[in-house]
C-alpha cells in the first residue's frame, strides 16, 4: 500500500529501472522468457519517458515564444495552451471575434430555453480537444483558486447548476485565452 502519489511514482521509477536491469539466465524456459520480458519492458519505458521529457521540453518552449502570456493565465499549462494554440492556428481565418473562438471550441451558449424558463446548454459542436483544455482550466480554477470557488458557491446558490456554472466559467475562460492568442 502507498502513502501519497510521491511514494507511488517513486516506486513504479525504481521498478522500471530493476526492471531494466534484469539479467536473463538460461535454465527454465518460462523464467527466462520473463525475466528477457521484463528487461526489455523496463528498458523500452524508461526510453520513451526520456522521449517524453524531451518533447514536453520543446512543445514548452514553443508555447512560450508563439503565446508567452497564455501560459501566465492561471490553470493554463504547456498541454493546454498547446491544445488551445493548435485550435487557434488551424483557424486563423474563422477568429474574427472572441465570440467566434468560443464556437470554435465548442464553449458558445445554445439556447435550451422551455415555457417560462430561460436557459443555456452545453454546446455539442467545435472542437473536443480545445473543449476538453478548457475543462481542464476550469476544474483546476474550480478546485485551488478562491475566486473562482467564491463564484461557484455565489452561483449555485442562485439556483445554477454545476454543469451551468461549467459553461459560464468555459466561457469566460475563452475570453481571457483569446485576448493572449496571437494574431496571424
Amino acid at each position: 500500500m502507498h502513502r501519497g502519489w510521491s511514494n507511488w511514482a517513486s516506486s513504479t521509477c525504481t521498478l522500471q529501472a530493476k526492471a531494466a536491469r534484469l539479467r536473463a539466465r538460461r535454465g527454465d524456459p518460462v523464467v527466462f522468457a520473463t525475466t528477457v520480458s521484463l528487461a526489455t519492458l523496463g528498458r523500452r519505458v524508461l526510453a520513451l519517458d526520456d522521449e517524453t521529457t524531451r518533447i514536453d521540453e520543446l512543445l514548452g518552449e514553443l508555447v512560450a515564444t508563439t503565446a508567452p502570456n497564455l501560459l501566465e493565465i492561471y490553470g493554463v499549462g504547456v498541454d493546454t495552451a498547446a491544445v488551445l494554440l493548435v485550435t487557434a492556428g488551424d483557424n486563423p481565418e474563422r477568429l474574427r471575434s472572441e465570440a467566434a473562438f468560443a464556437h470554435l471550441c465548442g464553449v458558445s451558449p445554445v439556447p435550451a430555453s422551455s415555457g417560462k424558463v430561460q436557459r443555456n446548454r452545453l454546446n455539442r459542436g467545435g472542437d473536443r480537444q480545445a473543449n476538453q483544455a478548457l475543462w481542464r482550466i476550469v476544474m483546476t480554477r474550480m478546485s485551488f483558486d478562491p475566486r473562482t470557488r467564491a463564484y461557484v458557491d455565489r452561483r449555485t446558490k442562485e439556483g445554477r447548476s454545476k454543469r451551468e456554472v461549467i459553461r459560464i466559467l468555459k466561457r469566460y475562460v475563452v475570453r481571457e485565452v483569446y485576448r493572449q492568442l496571437p494574431r496571424a
